[in-house]
């Protein structure tokens, strides 16, 4: 399967970003299109800017706890994981499949924050994005 560039995604949201350093749909856009490319440090700067902007949006405080998965910095991903939950985010079947957190897949924490997903009734959970 080839990769996708995606560069020109990256430099238009980059020059939307000088104009306007504070939106957080392209600082989210942007965390993800990082990520995608590899550009893991990127991602993480974004992700931490998305959180420190939106403080109380699970998604935001999910993606962190990706990015930091994916840089294998599993105590910090599990504290942004838990803060997500705490705040919202209840996307269990999400959390069960996605690679970004496979480094947290067999610790004890991660398997008692998808249980505590899990323990919730169906009406109340909502879908996340990431």
């Amino acid at each position: 399967m080839a990769k996708t560039d995606y560069n020109f995604d990256i430099q238009f949201f980059e020059g939307v970003l000088k104009h306007n350093p504070s939106d957080t749909d392209v600082i989210e856009r942007l965390g993800e299109l990082y990520t995608k490319q590899g550009r893991i440090d990127e991602g993480l700067r974004m992700d931490r800017k998305l959180v420190r902007l939106t403080p109380d949006n699970p998604t935001a405080h999910y993606n962190l706890a990706c990015s930091l998965a994916l840089k294998r910095r599993k105590a910090d991903a599990v504290r942004a994981l838990r803060r997500a939950v705490e705040i919202g985010y209840n996307d269990v079947e999400h959390l069960r499949k996605d690679p970004d957190l496979a480094s947290l897949r067999d610790s004890a924490a991660f398997r008692e924050i998808e249980a505590e997903i899990a323990k919730q009734p169906v009406e109340k959970r909502k879908p996340g994005r990431s």
